[in-house]
């Protein structure tokens, strides 16, 4: 069974027994079985991986994490962090955490620009991105630009909702531009870095995000997320396709 061929109503309700469906090993028209036969040993390395970097760096970057708290709290009205639902490994939801880079009414900002301007619309409507983007606040376009917003993302990581490296966490109205592949999504956890963010992060098309992803997780094993890893530093001091 593929999302593609679900109704978009069961794809925005995104529910457990639907999900149950679409991933189980033995669902008709998997994109591959293997997928569902992972080798355990890999994944427990990868786990501890996971937990040991994201431990060292919560204690490394606990100073970093607490100024940034603060100067956002100081320098915009609203929350310092920003929670939203996304899609983790088989399906299931989890609050990932990021600073917060949009202002306050940052939905309200958005509508008014896409009603007004109509090639501001035809960007957002491709990728769900903004270069010259309204809602972002000055303290935030630093955080983007660095990545420091995703900071927080490393405590998702301690908790086994995250990995290190993966497929970006998605929403769930993203699901159906993944099509068949949206099961290679599911077969990991999403990541704080991966092969998109080393590839030119959102200079590349969606279909090309996609692509990555699935390629990342045939290939994915604990050499190939060093390698990741080691190469996502030059990407963020580069900053190419940061906004």
């Amino acid at each position: 069974m593929s999302i593609a061929n679900l109704p978009r109503s069961s794809v925005e309700q995104f529910g457990d027994s639907v999900l149950g469906a679409l991933h189980h090993p033995n669902a008709a028209n998997s994109v591959d079985m293997g997928l569902w036969d992972r080798d355990e040993a890999e994944d427990a390395i990868i786990r501890l991986f996971d937990f040991a970097i994201s431990l060292f760096a919560i204690v490394l970057f606990l100073p970093l994490l607490l100024v940034i708290f603060f100067i956002i709290k100081a320098t915009d009205k609203g929350p310092a962090l920003f929670v939203q639902q996304r899609i983790g490994k088989d399906g299931k939801t989890f609050p990932c955490m990021k600073f917060r880079s949009m202002a306050a009414d940052a939905e309200q900002r958005l509508a008014t620009l896409l009603a007004t301007d109509e090639n501001a619309a035809r960007e957002w409507a491709a990728d769900q991105k903004l270069r010259n983007d309204p809602r972002i606040t000055a303290i935030g376009g630093v955080l983007r630009k660095t990545s420091l917003d995703e900071l927080p993302q490393l405590f998702n990581i301690l908790a086994g909702q995250m990995s290190v490296v993966g497929p970006r966490p998605i929403v769930a109205g993203e699901v159906p531009r993944y099509g068949r592949s949206f099961e290679y999504y599911c077969a990991v956890r999403p990541g704080l870095t991966g092969l998109w963010q080393i590839s030119g992060r959102n200079d590349t098309t969606y279909d090309e995000r996609v692509a990555l992803d699935v390629r990342y997780v045939q290939t994915r094993n604990l050499h190939s997320n060093i390698e990741i890893c080691a190469r996502t530093i030059p990407a963020i001091l580069g900053a190419r396709g940061c906004y």
